[in-house]
């Protein structure tokens, strides 16, 4: 019996072809098993590097609460405990003041602890300071409250930014990095909504509850404590190089990159300018030139998203409105609401457009808008004010206000500072910028009812603008796109690595962002 010959197709009912056939449909199988195992890898690390994101920006809430809580609370509480105006200054401005210790300490307890731990140890702060306040019986003792509750915050400030972005992908850095000026944002909202639905009760009872509310979203650190990981980048800093390793491969989207990423992680971890090792406040307070423009970046727009007087427009917003000409207590705390809600809104407008934008054009519209908003909401108080277009338009002004604040100055501030540092200074060189900012803060919360008895409020937000007015200079002049490089590949752009791209995005990091727009 003769077989027929493989080139033979006919009678034997097997050609040849069949066999390459075959072979080939099993190769497809394989790749679309192998896509399909991808697919899935890279929804499940996307899933929980968004979880990790999610829970270390819940320290947030808590800044954002307090900032909004207080602006009502602060009615009732000069009238139980009968302080002075000044005292009331104090009483608000005093928690960005205090704060900055937090912050200076969390750099240093960061590198010590790690980010995780120093983040629950913000938490544990904070309900301390809060719960102290909610039953203080004096002046006095809810001071010694609203220090520890600044303490808190001021580690949470710092942290939250610099861990998410050390866990997070390059392509979605900026997208999760703004996740923590949400959460503040969302804690306004919520501290203004406190005030509303607790404003009808006693005046004694009323602020306490207020104020004790705000230990509520600490209580679910715990939780988060369970599911997050701790930096990658802290534990190649403290050698536990194959720990790093298990957190990359949950974090990373495509496995054929993660050797890359934890080599350049290495590389950086290591690397010291001129070879030579100082000690990390050495470094910053005797800066190399790559380290001084970093500094001037960090510092400068930390401290230009405070003066620019957010925080007055917030804590203050019952005062600027009753100039305006609203002058029932429940009205006032109604329209804040509304503030609350048009800021938290297009925070999240600017979350999905940071990374596909960039930083700097949000950075652009943010600061001229503001500048505008300022401008018009001074000459609406000065000259339309007590009237029904007068309340009209201030409403709308200050609600412009914030709505451009979150648009770019709001978040892409916190996501410039937790990027653009070497891996060495990273945590203590974001504390140096977050000190800045706590100290604006209060230096405005706590001047600005003295400035405008002297020069009216209107005159004040005429000075706001002009400062505003400056930063959309200082953001042409200094400030650099960062989007869609590793913070490995930014560190080498500050240090003329990367010159002569004129801040474009690179072939390799266009294609991830294109990834990114499709999957994530």
């Amino acid at each position: 019996m003769t077989l027929p010959a493989v080139e033979n197709d006919g009678g034997s009912g097997f050609p040849a072809v069949s066999f390459g056939n075959k072979r080939n449909k099993y190769k497809r199988m394989d790749s679309d098993a192998e896509g399909t195992r991808e697919d899935h890898h890279r929804s499940r690390s996307r899933k929980y590097v968004m979880a990790c994101a999610f829970f270390a920006s819940l320290n947030n809430v808590l800044l954002g609460y307090d900032v909004g809580v207080m602006s009502g609370a602060v009615l009732f509480i000069q009238q139980d405990l009968n302080i002075t105006e000044v005292q009331t200054e104090v009483l608000i401005g005093s928690l960005s003041i205090i704060s900055l210790f937090g912050s200076l300490a969390g750099g240093r307890t960061s590198d010590s602890i790690g980010r995780k731990w120093t983040m629950a140890l913000a938490a544990l702060v904070f309900q301390t300071g809060a719960a102290v306040m909610a039953v203080a019986p004096s002046f006095e003792i809810l001071m010694i409250g609203r220090t520890l509750a600044g303490i808190g915050i001021g580690l949470g400030v710092m942290i939250a930014p610099v861990y998410i972005a050390e866990i997070s992908p390059t392509v979605a850095r900026g997208f999760l990095t703004s996740f923590p000026e949400i959460f503040i944002n969302l804690g306004i909202l919520l501290g203004y909504v406190s005030n509303y639905a607790f404003s009808g009760l006693s005046v004694h009872i009323s602020w306490r509850i207020m104020l004790a509310v705000g230990i509520l979203p600490s209580v679910f650190i715990g939780f988060a404590l369970c599911v997050i990981p701790e930096s990658p980048r802290w534990l190649v800093l403290k050698g536990q190089v194959d720990k790093a390793r298990e957190v990359l491969m949950k974090t990373n989207e495509r496995d054929d990159e993660l050797e890359e990423r934890l080599a350049e992680i290495q590389l950086a971890a290591t690397k010291t300018e001129g070879g030579e090792e100082r000690p990390v406040w050495h470094e910053l307070l005797s800066p190399s030139p790559a380290v001084k423009k970093m500094l001037i970046v960090g510092f400068g727009i930390q401290c230009f998203q405070q003066i620019t007087g957010i925080d007055a427009t917030v804590y203050y917003s019952p005062e600027i409105l009753k100039e305006a000409g609203i002058q029932d207590e429940t009205k006032l705390l109604a329209a804040t609401v509304a503030v609350g809600i048009t800021k938290t809104m297009f925070i999240l407008f600017a979350t999905f457009m940071i990374d596909s934008v960039g930083r700097k054009p949000l950075l652009y519209v943010s600061t001229i808008g503001m500048t505008l908003c300022l401008f018009s909401l001074s000459f609406t108080l000065r000259f339309l004010g007590q009237g029904t277009l007068g309340i009209a338009l201030a409403l709308l002004f200050v609600c412009g206000n914030v709505a451009f604040f979150s648009i770019g100055m709001g978040p892409v501030c916190w996501v410039l500072t937790s990027e653009i540092f070497p891996l060495r200074l990273r945590a203590q060189a974001s504390a140096l910028g977050a000190v800045g900012n706590r100290v604006c803060s209060g230096l405005v919360a706590m001047s600005f009812l003295s400035v405008s008895r002297a020069i009216t409020v209107g005159g004040t937000f005429f000075v706001f603008s002009l400062v505003s007015a400056l930063s959309v200079v200082f953001v042409y002049m200094l400030v650099p796109e960062t989007s869609g490089k590793s913070l490995e590949q930014i560190e080498l752009m500050f240090q003329g690595g990367m010159e002569g791209k004129g801040g474009e995005v690179e072939l390799g990091d266009a294609e991830r962002l294109v990834r990114k727009d499709q999957e994530f």
